[in-house]
């Protein structure tokens, strides 16, 4: 990592974090809880047809200095810089999102971190249902996160699959394997998520930012907003309207007019169980 590209105070400011970073799990959570809560996962700029630029300099300049939200392979990104920088053992991963029970491509980026003889599986790109702080990488038992009950199992032949409990039961999200990811692994998941007509973030616009008792999340136009028990769904106008909304609740100022989103933020249904 150039760290030239990072600067620390700038990224601090930008996840509201005080103090120094220490290279410990104490710092890992916190760091991690840090970012989740404030840089919002969305991909406007796949559905506005931009491109995703995965170099240090335009992830930082985007996240940080604009601020925008991104999707895994910039959120991810931008933290994997923040890790090395503060002195984390940190490399990246690749994993499978498994929708409603298909495996899909190589195509989220997650985090694998060792701290002394034990190592984390680290992700804050995942939209929803979030991780809010790391998860031990450990199969067989399960952690409970700000009330969600996650757990790690093996998975074959896709390696371990997190998993999280709803409902009494079990649900896939993603599958990964600790094999060596190289950049060129990394753009290749990018580019076909980020550009194929398969891909869920080439037609559908989402954002999604936790709170400090629920979350809000977004899907075409449905806005959907939980606060500890209660439940708030409605659909937002066009125009303006959305974009304001985008301001409003996720810190998203899009630099666009209002009447070029209209058409491509279409009707939809924001799925209690959606993974992205």
């Amino acid at each position: 990592m150039d760290r030239n590209m990072f600067d620390p105070g700038r990224y601090l400011h930008r996840v509201k974090y005080s103090g120094s970073v220490k290279s410990n799990y104490d710092g890992l959570e916190l760091l991690h809880r840090a970012q989740v809560g404030t840089i919002p996962f969305e991909n406007f700029d796949i559905i506005l047809g931009r491109g995703i630029s995965l170099e240090p300099g335009a992830l930082f300049d985007k996240l940080v200095r604009r601020p925008r939200g991104g999707y895994c392979f910039e959120l991810n990104g931008l933290f994997l810089m923040a890790l090395g920088y503060f002195g984390f053992d940190a490399r990246p991963l690749l994993a499978r999102v498994h929708q409603n029970g298909i495996p899909m491509g190589r195509g989220h980026q997650v985090s694998l971190v060792t701290i002394g003889k034990k190592s984390w599986l680290v992700d804050v790109g995942f939209g929803a249902p979030h991780l809010p702080a790391p998860v031990p990488l450990a199969t067989g038992c399960s952690v409970t996160l700000d009330g969600q009950m996650f757990r790690l199992i093996d998975a074959e032949p896709f390696g371990i699959m997190l998993q999280t409990k709803k409902n009494d039961l079990w649900q896939d999200l993603y599958s990964l394997d600790l094999e060596l990811v190289w950049p060129k692994d990394i753009a290749y998941g990018n580019h076909y998520t980020s550009t194929h007509p398969d891909s869920f973030f080439t037609f559908t616009c989402v954002a999604a930012l936790p709170s400090s008792d629920g979350r809000v999340s977004l899907c075409n136009r449905s806005l959907k907003i939980i606060s500890g028990r209660k439940q708030q769904v409605c659909e937002l106008g066009p125009g303006q309207a959305y974009l304001d909304a985008l301001k409003t609740y996720f810190g998203i100022d899009l630099d666009v007019s209002h009447d070029v989103l209209s058409g491509r933020c279409m009707q939809g249904q924001l799925e209690e169980d959606i993974a992205f």
